[in-house]
């Protein structure tokens, strides 16, 4: 897909969400990216950053408009995948990558018994991934689960090589079928954040009646499964 330059414009400015010149994403996406040069290169490495760097934690989501903010994110140091799908795409911005959001629902996401009983559902309503431009093309870049987490769960880490999508664990690390994507929303400038929000009240009502979830430890939880 071929994109003249005033078309890029649109995925390259800083927005509510994915405040790409906020000084914490500046920084980081610096320190991520010292010494490469090209963009797929730098692209590449603010992508394990993000997945590495922030822990997945879908006990602490922060659905608030200054919660969902990539300056915030960084902040915390921790995120579901939507927030750090927003830090994948702020920092590619600072650093001159044009960048999107994408949403998908999916069913059989890496969870634990937990989780998933506080969820009452096996479907996960507006999956987040990060589509990066790189070399005329439009690719799909998942940060989602840190390394160790793929360990604790046995399943195999997801990489990203700047020249194919990397999207979700579609296979365990055993080869069996894993993750079924249902729906696809489509990709945004920003985050569509009523619409995740009007969508969130629709499929996980309890969520909002409870105020969140319960504190857990996800990664403690996903190790004792696997031990199981």
């Amino acid at each position: 897909m071929t994109m003249e330059p005033e078309e890029w414009e649109i995925y390259l400015q800083p927005t509510e969400f994915i405040d790409s010149d906020s000084e914490i994403v500046q920084s980081f996406a610096e320190n991520a990216t010292v010494s490469a040069s090209t963009p797929t290169e730098k692209a590449i490495r603010l992508y394990y950053a993000v997945r590495d760097d922030i822990r997945y934690d879908p006990y602490r989501i922060d659905l608030t408009r200054q919660g969902l903010k990539a300056s915030k994110i960084l902040g915390r140091g921790y995120g579901y995948c939507v927030a750090k799908a927003v830090v994948l795409a702020a920092a590619a911005r600072a650093q001159r990558i044009p960048s999107r959001l994408g949403f998908a629902n999916v069913r059989n996401h890496l969870t634990t018994e937990r989780l998933r009983q506080l969820m009452q559902t096996d479907e996960f309503i507006f999956h987040g991934y990060t589509e990066l431009f790189l070399d005329q093309h439009w690719l799909k870049a998942t940060p989602t689960f840190n390394l160790d987490l793929c360990r604790r769960f046995g399943v195999k880490p997801l990489h990203f090589d700047g020249k194919n999508d990397a999207l979700l664990h579609a296979y365990d690390a055993k080869g069996n079928r894993h993750m079924e994507y249902t729906f696809d929303h489509g990709h945004f400038s920003d985050v569509p954040y009523e619409q995740i929000l009007t969508s969130f009240r629709k499929h996980y009502p309890f969520y909002f009646q409870q105020d969140g979830f319960k504190a857990g430890d996800f990664e403690r939880e996903a190790q004792e499964e696997n031990k199981a």
